[in-house]
């Protein structure tokens, strides 16, 4: 396998969230996609198996097993097929169902990637899971943002979304890694979706990834779908609506990601960002 290292979210190779990319994973079984993730060593690995028919079948590993999805696996993974073939549409087939993801050059060059989710969801978060998120985190209800009430959301992964009340809350991390990776293994979450809202339509987020085996993932698209589709089901934003998330700042790693909520509701989540070799 030709192994390709992109950071997404970023022009900045020091910046946004790395992923490995396999463009063509033909013939590789599960055990060797693991080995390969694990060996990488990022959040995320992307393998893309081509069809006959011209779209991608593509599986997302952490370093320590198979995610539904990825968003900044997706994004990179999509400038590289198109850096390799060109800009255009691109149909991935994915656990979480078909992604469909189209790549452009902007004004200075740089290919963008916009992919659109599968539909998102969300659901109630039970008050003991709640509980125990915030202490693993070592926050309590003093800490939450009262308007964005904590929910489960959905949107290809599933994603606990907790608002801190302030951005020192926020920057503040220090949580009990196995505490809550026990949780999150137990209720089939992927990240942790902490969110900070700066203005009507700018937040910032940081998401802990036990179950990726590492403290903090810098940039995380598909928390991103989750929470505009989580904000449209709650009405918390006007739709159809553009929003900024700003991530990886806290740990040197900035990312930008652009979220589009459509006013339609059932529709899937566009999650825009750029990538870059490293």
């Amino acid at each position: 396998m030709e192994i390709l290292r992109y950071t997404a979210f970023s022009t900045d190779p020091a910046g946004g969230n790395r992923a490995g990319v396999v463009l063509d994973a033909t013939g590789a079984d599960d055990a060797a996609m693991l080995a390969t993730a694990a060996e990488i060593g990022y959040s995320e690995t992307a393998f893309v198996f081509p069809r006959p028919d011209g779209e991608l079948d593509v599986k997302y590993f952490s370093p320590l097993a198979e995610v539904p999805f990825c968003g900044h696996a997706t994004i990179a993974t999509a400038v590289a097929y198109a850096e390799r073939h060109g800009v255009g549409e691109l149909t991935l087939h994915t656990r979480a169902g078909v992604i469909t993801v189209s790549t452009d050059r902007d004004t200075d060059g740089s290919i963008v990637a916009t992919l659109v989710s599968a539909p998102p969801s969300s659901e109630e978060l039970p008050s003991d899971n709640l509980d125990q998120i915030l202490s693993a985190l070592g926050w309590d209800a003093s800490d939450l943002d009262p308007q964005l009430p904590p929910r489960v959301a959905y949107a290809g992964a599933r994603h606990p979304i907790i608002a801190a009340a302030t951005r020192q809350r926020l920057s503040d991390l220090d949580y009990d890694f196995e505490a809550l990776s026990k949780l999150m293994e137990r209720e089939d979450w992927t990240t942790v979706d902490l969110v900070w809202r700066e203005s009507d339509t700018v937040f910032h987020a940081r998401n802990p990834f036990p179950p990726g085996g590492i403290v903090e993932d810098p940039v995380t698209g598909a928390a991103a779908a989750a929470f505009g589709g989580y904000l449209r089901e709650l009405k918390l934003v006007d739709t159809p609506a553009s929003l900024t998330v700003y991530q990886g700042q806290d740990l040197g790693r900035p990312g930008t990601i652009t979220v589009t909520v459509p006013a339609e509701p059932d529709t899937g989540i566009g999650v825009t960002g750029t990538a870059v070799a490293i």
